[in-house]
């Protein structure tokens, strides 16, 4: 469609272009709900683990899933060097672990238990809703962040436990489930 001209018949009009500001976009990319992950990898001196939010699958042949880290993220190291992770998916149980992983300089591991996996020793935390492990296959640069690529290994799930929900900045449950 050209400049000024009218929509065809059944189009949707176009939404006029304009600019926005880093508040008004983080405020648009919270409108879209998603569940809370804690990414966990192995370093020399430890486990490392951070909130994550920006994680989906990707392939189900071959099994590839893929989340996003910040390019100041102080876990990227790890993330690199070791290139096994696991992805914990977190209950609803669990608020205080996703604020417990989201914060730099602190002992994220405190209180926290967890066991390693079977391949590579990335830690799963106990009482998640499930996890997906693997290593990594890309990294890819994409602004301000990174994008992983991750070639999965070993999976695992608990259906008795409810996810954790992140929308408009704060955590939610489910509380109505509709049969497709």
């Amino acid at each position: 469609m050209t400049a000024g001209a009218a929509p065809a018949a059944g189009a949707a009009p176009a939404a006029a272009l304009r600019a926005f500001d880093e508040r008004e976009y983080r405020d648009a990319m919270g409108g879209f709900a998603s569940g809370v992950t804690v990414i966990t990898t192995q370093a020399a001196a430890g486990p490392v683990g951070f909130t994550c939010q920006s994680f989906y699958s990707v392939s189900i042949d071959p099994p590839l899933i893929s989340f996003s880290v910040a390019r100041t993220s102080q876990s990227l190291a790890a993330l690199r060097e070791h290139g096994r992770i696991a992805v914990n998916f977190l209950s609803a149980e669990q608020q205080r672990l996703s604020g417990q992983f989201a914060r730099s300089g602190t002992d994220k591991w405190a209180g926290v238990a967890w066991t390693p996996a079977e391949r590579g020793g990335a830690p799963i935390l106990d009482g998640v809703t499930g996890w997906v492990a693997g290593e990594i296959d890309r990294e890819i640069e994409a602004g301000d962040h990174l994008i992983f690529l991750v070639a999965v290994t070993a999976i695992s799930t608990d259906p008795e436990r409810r996810p954790l929900i992140f929308h408009r900045g704060r955590y939610r449950e489910l509380e109505i489930e509709y049969q497709i």
